[in-house]
């Protein structure tokens, strides 16, 4: 069992079970409320409600709701005067991650797929503007939630999770998708791989982030998303040309040779 203290004196109990995939017992206190990731709660006590609360941020968030996107979060409140606990399911293989915001000056960054659930002060916002006005590709847009506050939050890696301290003016080139959350204080610049060599020579979709310290970083072995792609690439459907751009390529480069050995063996049957 764990517990985090909060500036204020409040005390969150807590506690991890599981090995690959975890499960977070949260006791909730008498007014308190924990607010969850949609379609991860487990199990809870009898006295806790349960409520789905449309995220302000999203007021433009209709065609993401069309096309499947949540745009809503679920809140469990403590009512009674008793305790109360709520049982959450990690989402994929992974690690859950206890965090407490006042040690990390109110503010993370965080992937979509991190978040897992967060106690009374903490504010999850969207980092991508529904109306872009530059292209300019940096953290913000690469990570896309903010968590706010001086509560306790609690985040979920892929595979096994590694935490690395920068020291002011350090450098580490990380894969991007492997970021699970890091603090403010970071210069993040992202290097932009070259698009033809990755398209001929293949490499996947790796894009590789430079950040410089000060500052916190969590980084994952396995993003959600290289695990699902490394499942349907078992499965029995032919991979699209958009997944894998070198195997056009490859069929083009057939055809000209082909063609060329055609025209070849005209000539010299002519001559």
């Amino acid at each position: 069992m764990g517990c985090s203290q909060s500036p204020e004196g409040s005390v969150t109990a807590f506690q991890i079970s599981g090995g690959d995939v975890q499960v977070l017992q949260v006791m909730i206190k008498p007014q308190e409320k924990l607010t969850v990731k949609p379609g991860t709660m487990c199990y809870m006590s009898g006295n806790i409600q349960m409520d789905n609360n449309y995220l302000p941020e999203n007021d433009r968030g209709v065609w993401q709701w069309i096309f499947g996107k949540s745009i809503s979060i679920t809140v469990f409140f403590n009512p009674g005067s008793d305790d109360g606990y709520v049982g959450i399911a990690a989402p994929f293989p992974g690690k859950i991650l206890p965090m407490d915001l006042a040690n990390f000056g109110g503010e993370l960054l965080c992937q979509a797929d991190a978040f897992l659930c967060s106690v009374n002060d903490v504010s999850v916002a969207s980092t991508v503007d529904q109306r872009p006005r530059n292209i300019e590709t940096g953290a913000e847009m690469i990570l896309k939630q903010k968590l706010r506050g001086q509560g306790m939050a609690f985040l979920v890696g892929g595979g096994s999770v590694t935490q690395k301290i920068l020291a002011p003016r350090e450098v580490i080139a990380v894969d991007a998708a492997c970021i699970v959350a890091m603090t403010t204080t970071i210069n993040f610049q992202l290097k932009n791989p070259n698009q033809l060599r990755r398209a001929v020579f293949g490499g996947g979709n790796q894009l590789t982030a430079s950040l410089t310290g000060p500052g916190v970083v969590f980084i994952q072995s396995l993003p959600f998303h290289q695990l699902s792609q490394r499942i349907a690439s078992r499965s029995v459907a032919a991979p699209s040309l958009r997944d894998n751009p070198k195997f056009f390529i490859q069929i083009v480069m057939f055809f000209f040779v082909a063609y060329v050995m055609i025209v070849s063996s005209i000539i010299l049957a002519d001559v």
